[in-house]
């Protein structure tokens, strides 16, 4: 029982030790290139929202059409 105690201590420092090494190793994105995957994600989100927007404009009117529903 206690060797499994000391690898689960060991396993877990290890384990950050490994997260480091690894995050040593990452390579960030420039200023610029957030600036602009940002422009992009705020695009994107707004072109869907305009697209369910219209479908959810749509459908009301079908339904106000065929079966005479209103939402008040």
């Amino acid at each position: 029982m206690a060797n499994k105690e000391k690898e689960k201590k060991g396993g877990f420092k290890e384990y950050f030790k490994g997260v480091r090494l690894e995050m040593k190793k990452v390579v960030w994105p420039t200023k610029k290139e957030i600036v602009s995957y940002t422009g992009i994600v705020i695009a994107t989100c707004a072109i869907f929202a305009l697209g369910f927007w219209l479908i959810d404009t749509g459908v009301l009117a079908a339904l106000k059409a065929v079966l005479g529903v209103t939402l008040n």
